[in-house]
């Protein structure tokens, strides 16, 4: 799935095996994340505990210090050792899923669900770095969908592993079983995963510059009106799915009267259903975005609004069991999302800032979606449903979904107005001058790509090496290869004036392939 470079030792086998690692560890991540919504009848009898403070814990509790302290650990990312981040922060939220087990209070969990915020935090945004290093631009999408697939897996065995945990040992057991097994997925990571440098998948980037200051970065994307509003939409689409995963499982005990364990079967059509889902948004995004790259942000604009008629069915029906299997096909749409829009961002960002511009994306969504969808359900239950007794959880939850699917969908069209311009212009101004970065701008770019790309689509390549060279003609020439070999080569390859500067990023038209004349090369 990847490429290898020459001289890095990285192989593609390799870069499989670390994004394999990498979507173990999200596994765990939204195992010892997710356990709480299956818990959280259990805990709240067992702490006295109101549906309100059930929603702040479950929610801002852990959100607030994960998006927060994301912002620092995604900046200490772009400068040091990523492996080592992760594996550092994968030992410090298992270790606190576990003490959870031991609290007695609200203040103690709180205290444990605001340690394993902080722990999660150190996952995504070095992870996604990783994997834009280890994955071209043509692949990131599914690389990234493929990485998003541990939402829903570890979901999955979040709900069903801890409903069967709850009835056979209790909750407090729960917490510590499911926790133990990240403190050696953690010394794994430690001592498998290589460091590759940084941009090391981008033709445009030899050496990139130092890492920015976060206010730096974040002056940056707020300019790509396509980040404002691709933030906006993913804001809303986690607010409806945080919203859902968490309360569902409790939906599923008051209003059906299930078991902890029969509740658990939720985590099949989001595990299953969302998985398909991630992994097919990945590569439809990639094999759509080659031609018209606003495909990366119209793919998951289907995870507004597309999975409404499952996710009401689910909560109107009167049968656990059809509304089980009808959630399934929703989950799938309501994954969309995920993949292409971190994608989206790692293109947006240039190679030095991409740590630090998914924390920004993280705390964005995660201070809309999750510190803020939860707590919404409960108060609804408690202040605005009340009169419906235990069945107010079906009308929250109705209610939320619809208003937020509703703006993540408008707010993902708007972002694709801005997108096309908003890349060039990053590529613009990311562009440093490679060993001799003017070959992409000659005639047979197009073969030559396609030949190093090794059965990539040549338009594709041809995009690529068009926003390349897009990029590098936009550049000041004082800030170009100043050999004279490369000065001589970008004089012959450059072509009429006509030729020299591009004004789109869609693929080119097929030009033929010939060798300058003689009088070619004097008008150069």
């Amino acid at each position: 799935m990847s490429e290898q470079r020459p001289g890095d030792g990285i192989t593609p086998a390799y870069s499989n095996y670390v994004l394999a690692l990498l979507f173990v560890a999200y596994v765990f991540n939204f195992i010892d994340r997710q356990i709480l919504g299956i818990l959280l009848d259990s805990i709240k009898q067992d702490l006295a505990l109101s549906d309100t403070v059930m929603g702040l814990l479950t929610g801002t509790a852990f959100a607030v210090f994960y998006a927060t302290l994301g912002l620092p650990i995604a900046r200490l990312a772009d400068k040091w050792v990523r492996r080592s981040i992760i594996a550092l922060g994968l030992a410090l939220w298992s270790a606190m899923t576990v003490l959870t087990g031991a609290v007695q209070n609200l203040w103690q969990i709180s205290a444990a669900r605001i340690g394993v915020g902080v722990g999660e935090a150190a996952l995504s945004p070095p992870a996604h770095s990783l994997i834009s290093d280890y994955f071209p631009l043509e692949k990131r999408a599914t690389a990234l969908g493929i990485y998003a697939v541990g939402i829903h897996v570890g979901t999955l065995f979040g709900f069903k592993g801890g409903g069967v945990l709850d009835d056979m040992f209790g909750w407090r057991w729960a917490f510590v079983i499911v926790g133990v097994p990240g403190l050696l997925l953690a010394l794994l990571v430690w001592l498998t995963v290589k460091e590759p440098r940084r941009g090391r998948t981008d033709p445009a980037h030899a050496n990139p510059a130092p890492a920015p200051p976060v206010a730096e970065v974040l002056a940056y994307l707020m300019q790509r009106a396509s980040f404002v509003w691709l933030a906006i939409a993913m804001g809303f689409t986690a607010f409806a799915g945080y919203a859902f995963s968490v309360w569902a499982p409790t939906f599923l005990k008051r209003v059906h009267g299930m078991t902890s364990s029969e509740a658990g079967d939720l985590g099949w059509p989001i595990g299953i259903g969302g998985a398909l889902g991630s992994i097919l948004a990945g590569y439809v995004a990639d094999r759509l975005g080659r031609r018209d790259p606003r495909w990366w942000v119209w793919v998951p604009a289907l995870a507004g609004v597309g999975p409404l008629p499952f996710t009401l069915a689910f909560m109107l029906h009167g049968d656990p069991t059809f509304a089980l299997w009808i959630a399934t096909p929703g989950m799938a749409i309501a994954a969309f999302y995920q993949g292409p829009s971190f994608a989206t961002v790692q293109n947006l960002a240039r190679p030095e800032m991409r740590s630090v511009a998914s924390g920004l994306m993280l705390f964005i969504t995660t201070m809309i979606g999750y510190a803020l969808g939860p707590p919404t359900i409960g108060l609804l239950n408690d202040h605005v449903f009340a009169h419906h007794g235990d069945f107010a959880v079906r009308y929250s939850l109705a209610l939320v979904l619809s208003v937020a699917g509703l703006a993540g969908t408008l707010s993902y069209v708007v972002a694709g107005r801005y997108l096309r311009a908003d890349l060039h212009r990053a590529a613009a101004s990311a562009a440093t001058p490679p060993a001799c970065a003017p070959c992409c701008r000659s005639r047979a770019c197009a073969v030559r790509c396609s030949r190093r790309a090794r059965g990539a689509s040549s338009q594709a390549c041809s995009w690529r090496c068009r926003l390349a060279s897009s990029a590098w003609a936009a550049r000041p020439r004082s800030t170009r290869c100043a050999s004279s070999s490369c000065k001589a080569r970008e004089s012959q390859a450059a072509g009429p004036p006509s030729r020299r500067r591009f004004s789109s990023i869609a693929p080119p038209r097929p030009t033929p392939i010939s060798r300058p004349s003689a009088s070619h090369h004097r008008r150069g």
